[in-house]
């Protein structure tokens, strides 16, 4: 980066004729005596008329002196002009090269031809081979803002002159040389700063222009504009990633964190503790739901009911629940309409039948029968809830109106999932092609493909923003498809899936985070953004088939099982923390987590006689 007349040592000699003294790469004061990282401060002790034997000498290594320069330079922003000079002397550093402050000087009063010998004296620091585009585009920027001001006080003559005989000859950016040339038909200078993008002749014009002209300088010059600024933003950007809990709908910047403290959210308010454990169906339960106003759980078992029950979301307790019955085949799904009034009760593979019951009226509103051959396993609402489509590895899918009215249907497709999009109009659906196309019915009737996977796709669902798609993969496991880009975006670790149906969903805080089932036994819970579990909830004993987060109140997640229960999982309270003891003495104990951001959860211990309903001790570590 540094011309013939640098020396072997990265020393350069400023080309002003008004400064004979040298500076290393970092600005520093050198003089050709002082070994690389060492101040005189007998010389600075003598320019503020101080005797050096009353100032302790300081030695500032290169990383100490490139510090205080971003501290003089984030002084100097803020409007601390004697504090950053104060800084620069006492620590014996130069913020930037003298030839660098005359440039700046120059371009922020407007004297351009003082500013082109600047350049050209700035040009001997710089490598020709490696930066002879930048220096190009600086002498280019400096026309052009030359240019523009004529224009704005009314020297077009002046302004044609800088045009044909400065800027053109540059052979630089010519698209932009024609742009600018159009500019001379403005009639007024509202208009020149309309099409310009330009604020005008002034002090904020001119320090973009420095802004810009800065990052084409080597940071042993110049540094780039407000570097330390920068710097922190980047930090506050890589503590964001690696917050494990954060809330994908804030957008951390350094105007909204502390610069203090780490930033990591808080795992206060976090499903991480059963907090009721529901026994109430005889048989597997194979499907659990959240209602879209969050104040139902609908639970599905092999024993043909669906139990309905109420959500207490300020005391995160279930009540009041309602029983379902009837369901010949048994209950393997279950879809809410989008104003919680109604759901629909599907069957396994060989059920022809569908449900749609009135949950606040426990009525049956319709069921659902097209065709015995037919195999009904999964349905969804379209967005205003005025109809549903329905379908299964038989064959084909339907569109059916609330009265159970089919009003279309598409054969030839063996659905096992579906779903609607915003649009109220195309449908999703999963097929035994491994694959999710997407269907319209509009005339004419349109179909295409989204997804493409390598294995059977048991079961897939979209968040909120009708972006994402979860799906779990047969032997795979957990996969996240972007539906726009049509691209696979992670996969997700730790999840055991092998040929059972398990569903996964969304929730948390703006559907920042992801649950599944496992068959394992377990629910995993992930951040979007990463592949590696967050959190993995034990306390089932036989697979379990499905999850739930509750879209309205995320502390509550919801976990069926073919152990046959239904387990609510909650945050964990600090004064609810508890030590179980089994008859023969064994006992488990749990520690409170700490809402702090810098907390990490303790390690349990738990002994043959355990109660289960735990969090994995290794799986929830916050760093």
């Amino acid at each position: 980066m540094l011309n013939d007349n640098n020396n072997l040592n990265g020393t350069m000699s400023t080309a002003s004729p008004m400064d004979s003294t040298s500076y290393d790469m970092n600005g520093h004061n050198n003089n050709g005596q002082q070994q690389d990282g060492e101040v005189n401060n007998d010389v600075v002790a003598a320019t503020n008329g101080e005797s050096s034997a009353h100032r302790k000498v300081v030695k500032l290594d290169k990383t100490n002196q490139e510090i205080v320069r971003l501290i003089g330079q984030h002084l100097k922003n803020i409007g601390l002009e004697r504090s950053a000079e104060a800084l620069m002397q006492e620590s014996g550093c130069c913020l930037e090269h003298p030839s660098a402050t005359k440039f700046r000087k120059h371009v922020l009063s407007g004297d351009w031809t003082k500013a082109d010998h600047d350049l050209q004296e700035l040009q001997t620091m710089v490598d020709p081979k490696a930066d002879r585009a930048g220096m190009s585009e600086m002498k280019f920027l400096l026309l052009e803002q030359k240019y523009l001001e004529f224009l704005e006080e009314g020297r077009p003559i002046d302004a044609l002159h800088v045009l044909r005989n400065e800027l053109t000859p540059l052979q630089h950016n010519t698209p932009r040389v024609h742009q600018l040339s159009s500019y001379m038909m403005c009639t007024n200078n509202q208009e020149l700063y309309q099409r310009a993008n330009w604020d005008g002749k002034g002090v904020k014009s001119r320090t973009r222009l420095m802004d810009r002209l800065q990052s084409y300088l080597p940071a042993t010059v110049m540094l780039p504009p407000r570097r330390l600024r920068t710097l922190l933003a980047q930090s506050v950007e890589m503590q964001t990633e690696r917050c494990q809990c954060h809330d994908m709908a804030w957008s951390t910047n350094i105007d909204n964190v502390s610069l203090l403290v780490d930033h990591n959210c808080s795992s206060e308010g976090f499903p991480m503790q059963a907090l009721h454990v529901l026994n109430d169906h005889s048989d597997e339960v194979w499907f659990c739901k959240f209602s879209p106003n969050g104040l139902r759980l609908a639970t599905g078992s092999k024993d043909n009911t669906v139990i309905v029950w109420e959500v207490d979301p300020v005391k995160l307790i279930l009540k009041n629940k309602r029983t379902f019955d009837g369901h010949t085949y048994g209950v393997s799904f279950i879809a809410w309409s989008p104003d919680s009034k109604y759901f629909i009760v599907c069957g396994p593979e060989d059920c022809p039948d569908l449900w749609i019951w009135d949950v606040e009226q426990e009525k049956l509103i319709t069921k659902v029968s097209h065709s015995t051959d037919d195999s009904l396993t999964c349905a969804a609402f379209n967005k205003d809830g005025t109809r549903f489509v329905t379908g299964g590895t038989r064959g084909q899918f339907y569109l059916v109106d609330l009265d159970g009215t089919v009003h279309d249907n598409w054969e030839g497709v063996r659905v096992n999932g579906l779903a609607f999009r915003s649009d109220n109009k195309t449908i999703l659906a999963a097929d035994t092609h491994y694959r999710i196309r997407g269907y319209s019915f509009d005339n004419p009737r349109t179909d295409y493909n989204i997804v493409q996977e390598q294995c059977p796709i048991m079961t897939f669902s979209v968040n909120s923003a009708d972006r994402l798609a979860l799906l779990n993969i047969s032997s795979q496991g957990l996969h996240l498809w972007d539906l726009q880009d049509k691209c696979l975006v992670r996969r997700f670790q730790g999840v055991t899936q092998g040929n059972y149906t398990i569903y996964s969903c969304f929730g948390g805080v703006n559907e920042s985070f992801v649950a599944s089932g496992s068959e394992d036994n377990k629910v995993y819970i992930w951040h979007i953004r990463r592949e590696e579990p967050l959190a993995t909830l034990v306390g089932h004993t036989r697979t379990v088939n499905c999850v739930s987060w509750n879209p309205v109140y995320p502390s509550l997640l919801a976990s069926a099982s073919d152990d046959g229960t239904v387990r609510i999982w909650g945050p964990k309270q600090p004064q609810l923390a508890w030590a179980a003891s089994s008859n023969n003495g064994d006992s488990a104990s749990i520690a409170s987590t700490s809402s702090t951001a810098s907390s990490s959860s303790t390690a349990s211990s738990a002994s043959s006689g355990t109660n289960n309903d735990l969090i994995s001790n290794s799986s929830w570590n916050i760093t």
